[in-house]
C-alpha cells in the first residue's frame, strides 16, 4: 500500500531535524526516514551542478528504498537542487523555501518582509526571487547571520552571548516597517524564542520548517497518500558520516529520540 510507505527527508547535515520535528507534530501517523549528508556538509558555496548531483543521488536512493514523498530540508538544495528533482523523480517533492514564502506573503500587511539565513542562502537570492515571483511589489530585506549556526550547534540556545549576537544582527529591523521575518535556515527554529525577544511583538516569525510540514500534509491529502490514523508512525535517522554533538543538542531541544542512528553510504547516480 503506497500510503504506508515513508516520507523521506534529507538535509546536508543535522539542521533538517527541525523539519522532522514539525512533521512528527503535524503528521504523527506517518513514518519518516531522515538522511543527513554529514560527509559532504555544507552544501552552501558549492556549485549548482554539485548540489543538483548530491540531491539527486540522495533522493534517488531514498525513492529506490520506497519513499512516497521526498522532502528537501535544506535551503541550498531547495534553492538549487529542487527543480531538477521535480523533473527526475517519480514521487512528489517538497522543499522549505516555497512554503515559507507563501506563509510570509500571507502574514505581511506592510508588504515588507525580512529574511535571515546563512551567507550561502542569502547570497543565492532564492527567497527574494521566490517572494517577488508571487508578489512583485513586495519589499525584501535580506540579512546573513553567519554566527547563529555555530552558536546553535554549541547548544547556546538560551544564552546572553546568543542574545547579544541577535541584537547586533536584528536591531536594524526596528528602524523599518518590516512586520514579517522568515527564518531562512533550518537551524533557526531552535532559536525562535530568542529571535522573538530580539525583534519584539510587532514582527511575526515565519518558521519555514513548520510551514514545510504543513505543505507536506496538504500534498499527501491531495495525492491520497496519507497513512491511516491507526498507523503507528516511526522515525529512522541516518547520516553519511557520524554526526557530532549537535545531534544530541537538536534531539533534546526538539524532543526527538536520537539514540539510534545509522551511518549510510550514498551510491553515485547510476549505481
Amino acid at each position: 500500500m503506497l500510503e504506508m510507505k515513508p516520507i523521506a527527508v534529507f538535509d546536508s547535515g543535522v539542521g533538517g531535524l527541525t523539519v522532522v520535528s514539525a512533521l512528527r507534530r503535524v503528521l504523527p501517523h506517518e513514518s519518516i526516514v531522515y538522511l543527513g549528508d554529514t560527509a559532504r556538509v555544507p552544501y552552501g558555496g558549492k556549485s549548482r551542478e554539485t548540489i543538483e548531483r548530491y540531491s539527486e543521488e540522495i533522493a534517488s536512493m531514498l525513492v529506490g528504498e520506497g519513499a512516497k514523498v521526498v522532502v528537501v530540508a535544506c535551503n541550498s538544495a531547495s534553492a538549487l537542487g529542487l527543480p531538477r528533482l521535480r523533473e527526475t523523480l517519480t514521487v512528489p517533492v517538497e522543499g522549505v523555501i516555497e512554503p515559507g514564502v507563501a506563509a510570509a506573503l500571507t502574514a505581511t500587511t506592510s508588504g515588507h518582509v525580512a529574511v535571515i539565513g546563512t551567507k550561502a542562502t542569502i547570497g543565492s537570492g532564492a527567497y527574494e526571487r521566490s517572494l517577488r515571483a508571487v508578489r512583485p511589489d513586495v519589499r525584501v530585506t535580506s540579512m546573513a547571520c553567519p554566527l547563529l549556526v555555530p552558536l546553535i550547534e554549541e547548544g547556546l540556545l538560551d544564552d546572553p552571548v546568543t542574545d547579544a549576537v541577535l541584537e547586533r544582527y536584528l536591531a536594524p529591523l526596528g528602524q523599518t516597517d518590516v512586520d514579517t521575518l522568515v527564518l531562512g535556515c533550518t537551524h533557526y527554529p531552535l532559536l525562535a524564542p530568542a529571535i522573538a525577544r530580539a525583534v519584539g511583538p510587532s514582527i511575526r516569525l515565519v518558521d519555514s520548517a513548520a510551514n514545510c510540514a504543513e505543505a507536506v500534509g496538504r500534498l499527501l491529502s491531495e495525492r491520497g497518500l496519507e497513512a491511516p490514523a491507526t498507523a503507528a508512525g516511526s522515525l529512522s535517522l541516518g547520516f553519511t558520516d557520524p554526526p557530532d554533538r549537535f545531534l544530541e543538542v537538536a534531539g533534546q531541544a526538539l524532543g526527538l529520540d536520537t539514540a539510534a542512528v545509522s551511518v549510510r553510504a550514498v551510491p553515485p547516480l547510476g549505481q
